[in-house]
């Protein structure tokens, strides 16, 4: 069966079309995943920078329940905020994971500024470097 020029041409116009339109719809549904993900980076600074020192925990989490723990023996009661129970908590995980944490939970912010997970926090304290960097923030109670 021989088709005809015409509609070779009406077949490839329209196939441009449908190519142009998935382009577009990907396009679009991207930049609003993209406006949500600086959205949620925005809610996670927020927050962090709300408190003197704040701990994203999942409420399952025992490191996380570590590291709140390390803060209330010496005296801090940090802010926690579970992302297990926030409809968001996927997105705050990989917001915080590329802020540079290096586990998404638990992840400490003191002074608005994100100090790390576990590793991080318990080289700080063996260090003797945790309590200098919360009094400058004047968390320490």
């Amino acid at each position: 069966m021989l088709i005809s020029n015409n509609l070779k041409l009406q077949i490839t116009f329209y196939f441009s079309i449908l190519q142009l339109t998935h382009i577009f719809f990907n396009y679009i549904l991207s930049q609003e995943h993209n406006l949500f993900r600086v959205e949620i980076m925005e809610k996670v600074m927020r927050l962090a920078s709300e408190k003197g020192v704040l701990i994203f925990t999942k409420s399952s989490c025992c490191l996380c329940y570590a590291v709140n723990i390390l803060f209330k023996e010496i005296g801090v009661v940090p802010a926690v905020y579970e992302i297990d129970k926030d409809p968001e908590g996927r997105e705050i995980e990989k917001a915080i994971t590329r802020l540079g944490c290096t586990a998404p939970v638990p992840a400490v912010f003191i002074g608005g500024n994100l100090v790390g997970s576990t590793n991080e926090v318990m080289s700080l304290h063996l260090s003797g470097s945790l309590i200098p960097l919360l009094q400058q923030c004047q968390s320490l109670c």
